[in-house]
């Protein structure tokens, strides 16, 4: 695993030798990890070439990984001795507010001796990812708590409340780990060490402005002037792009044909399962940009041979099934000899392209009904009389009533699966007794709430770029790339995008329930019209589909499924049915959970017990 790793404070008895033993958990080699030590302070990068180092400038000890950038010069790169030199000079008179001139994607550990203070920081969006623990005395750092695990004040067990998260969400959430003692740092955020006392703060917020307006034909020439920004300060080496026929990849790979003047390489996956493959409108966009075009169609064994690949890739639990179809793109490309590869991950969490934005848009029109009459008509009426369940039409209108009531965010989460099939007939009832239930849904509201944003839509996309980018998306791109052996950028997570997106009117983003409205119309003559008509899908794995019909699939789930009871955390009666009765039931819903539990086991077999 790329990044950045060491510690700061007393106590370790063979720094060389503990230094060495985080760089071989962090996976790297010898040619490209830099680091110094001393007994209270040690620092190391490993990272594919050009994206990471660490070295001494003076009393400075700094190590930094991703693709920074100073804000004045844009994607002007320095070298990384230059780029030490100056960071740690502007440290050294402004401290962590040197953090508002750095754009792009980054974790960065600064090391004062003079000052005696660590400074840990990551980028904006959470393109790169830092684990610490402040714990005796010791500040411990890293890329992965299994890095921290290796260093005596780093070392410890697994938080039974960040299990419960995991299957709420299927990914641990920030600041939280899979492990009592590790956090991780959110998305534009530092810490200081000093003193032996850890402060985490934000240094920057989402910038929403709810002020603006303007048509799109206003707006058009600044959205595709910095769109080509985005494209061309990571077009570098022998780049390709993921190309999965939606917008965003779509976008990402036509712009990189223009920026580099000749076909951009793209690579795309598809399923050979009805109503999960959509490579078709991948070859749309390859035909209409003129693509040196790649495919790769994932099978079942695929599936059975990367699922503990997977597994032992993420230090924490993770259940997004789409991270083995992103391995094998990621490795088609490498194969190809790209270097580095262009996602389109931030853009429907930026201009609003995700299906529920326009589900939740419909609800709250329900709050524009006077209350008088909800309370004393609508809902005695829908929620109160028997037996309206038998005509279809008041039926429904009852079951929009009852979910436009719950209030945002909780209503978000109403198709949750926990929410749907009750954490008591899930979680063993001893588990439960260790857990607070209640936190999923507080972290979710005070993130909510924490945003500057008014209008439903920019809260809602304060909400995703939270929880579904940077705890779930990017990690699945950046992991499964670094195992792959390929570096990856994020065009649409450029500053200059970001910025953009945040300035502009929300009613641009999403119309009534047309989603990504300005995008697409901006876009409109440059994307195929068969992309900007189509309907999202996304890059599901057809899993419960597979459960079914592929042995050693099944025989995979079975094992992982059978040691998994021996933890107590499932119910016995879940983990009985949910291969046989209930599984055929709805093979999408609960071949989904299938697939969680079945990488919870699989985490803990490399994780924890091999520990």
């Amino acid at each position: 695993m790329s990044g950045i790793y060491g510690w700061a404070g007393p106590g370790t008895r063979d720094p060389g030798e503990t230094l060495a033993a985080m760089q071989r958990r962090a996976g790297g080699s010898p040619h490209s990890s830099l680091s110094s030590f001393a007994p209270e302070a040690a620092i190391g990068a490993t990272a594919p070439p050009r994206t990471s180092f660490a070295m001494a400038c003076g009393p400075v000890r700094l190590a930094f990984y991703g693709h920074p950038a100073w804000r004045e010069t844009g994607a002007a790169r320095m070298s990384p001795e230059a780029f030490c030199e100056r960071l740690a000079h502007a440290y050294r008179q402004s401290g962590p507010s040197v953090l508002d001139g750095l754009v792009g994607d980054f974790a960065l550990a600064l090391i004062d001796e003079e000052k005696g203070e660590t400074l840990l920081a990551i980028d904006r969006m959470g393109v790169r990812g830092l684990v610490y623990s402040a714990d005796r005395g010791v500040l411990v750092f890293g890329p992965s708590s299994d890095v921290l695990q290796v260093h005596p004040a780093g070392a410890s067990s697994v938080d039974p409340q960040a299990i419960y998260n995991y299957v709420y969400f299927h990914m641990v959430p920030g600041p939280q780990t899979a492990f009592r003692a590790h956090s991780r740092l959110l998305p534009g955020h530092y810490a200081l060490w000093r003193e032996g006392k850890l402060t985490a703060l934000p240094y920057w917020e989402k910038p929403f402005d709810e002020r603006s307006s303007g048509v799109v034909s206003q707006h058009a020439p600044g959205f595709n002037r910095v769109l080509r920004q985005g494209v061309a300060a990571f077009a570098e080496g022998r780049c390709g792009a993921f190309l999965s026929g939606g917008t965003d990849s779509s976008t990402v790979a036509g712009i990189l044909g223009e920026v580099t003047g000749e076909p951009a390489r793209t690579y795309s996956i598809g399923f050979d399962a009805a109503g999960y493959d959509e490579m078709e409108y991948a070859r749309i966009a390859a035909r209409h940009f003129r693509t040196d075009h790649h495919e790769y169609y994932v099978t079942p064994a695929d599936v059975v041979a990367a699922a503990p690949l997977v597994a032992q890739a993420y230090d924490q639990p993770f259940g997004n099934a789409s991270a083995v179809p992103t391995y094998y793109c990621a490795r088609m490309a490498q194969a190809d000899g790209i270097t580095r590869l262009l996602g389109g991950d931030g853009g429907d969490e930026l201009f609003g392209g995700n299906e529920r934005y326009a589900k939740q848009f419909q609800f709250s029109l329900y709050d524009r009904v006077p209350s008088p009459l909800r309370s004393w008509a609508i809902e005695p009426m829908l929620l109160g009389m028997p037996g309206l369940q038998r005509v279809p039409l008041l039926r429904k209108a009852r079951s929009y009533v009852e979910q436009a009531k719950i209030p945002m965010p909780r209503r978000y989460e109403s198709y949750n699966l926990l929410e749907r099939l009750g954490t008591a007939n899930v979680f063993d009832a001893r588990f439960l007794e260790g857990v607070d239930l209640d936190q999923p849904r507080a972290l979710q509201q005070a993130a909510y709430d924490g945003t500057r944003a008014q209008s439903l839509i920019n809260r809602m996309l304060a909400l995703d770029m939270r929880f579904t980018l940077a705890d779930n998306d990017l990690p699945k791109v950046t992991r499964m790339c670094d195992v792959a052996g390929v570096d990856v950028a994020f065009p649409l997570l450029h500053d200059d995008v970001v910025a953009f997106a945040g300035a502009l009117a929300p009613s641009l983003k999403l119309r009534g329930t047309t989603l990504r409205y300005f995008f697409k119309e901006a876009l409109r003559g440059f994307l195929p019209d068969e992309i900007i008509r189509k309907k999202k899908h996304g890059f599901g794995l057809p899993i419960g589909v597979w459960l079914q019909s592929h042995a050693p699939l099944r025989d995979l789930a079975g094992d992982a499924l059978g040691t998994l009871r021996k933890r107590r955390i499932v119910r016995e009666e879940m983990l009985d049915s949910l291969l046989t009765t209930r599984l055929s039931s709805h093979a999408g819903y609960y071949g989904t959970l299938v697939w969680i539990l079945m990488m919870l086991e699989l985490w803990f077999q490399h994780h924890v017990d091999r520990a």
